[in-house]
């Protein structure tokens, strides 16, 4: 869709063909989702949309090193498990705190993992898109 400097932009389509709970929603067979990968953040972000009247769900952030285009047309990241849900009500959730605690990082990682952790906080509550 676009790609900057820092940044990728591209379109998926959900396709599990069962549908896929997600705290206050459902992830449906061919929702829209709107993915984000940057290289200079630590984390990449999905902005979801539903597949009937793609009004925004949510969005779906994972936290891990930053992307690296291994080709022109393809982009890979490091997850490091942690993830957050921001609902389209605003409320947010940080999932999967047990698969993180038992990845073995140096604390250099750790650190960039709670910096990163304040950055989607901040950026989701001053409604502003990453640079």
């Amino acid at each position: 869709m676009e790609r900057g400097a820092n940044f990728a932009r591209i379109e998926a389509r959900f396709n599990r063909e069962k549908d896929y709970p997600l705290q206050d929603t459902s992830l449906r067979f061919g929702d829209r989702f709107v993915e984000t990968f940057y290289t200079n953040h630590w984390y990449n972000i999905f902005e979801i949309h539903d597949r009937d009247d793609d009004r925004i769900k949510g969005w779906y952030c994972n936290v891990g090193r930053p992307a690296v285009w291994d080709a022109p047309d393809a982009i890979s990241y490091v997850d490091l498990a942690l993830d957050l849900w921001v609902s389209v009500a605003g409320w947010k959730e940080f999932l999967d705190w047990d698969e993180y605690a038992r990845l073995r990082l140096d604390a250099a990682t750790r650190a960039r993992v709670r910096e990163a952790l304040y950055e989607l906080t901040a950026l989701f509550e001053s409604k502003q898109p990453p640079a």
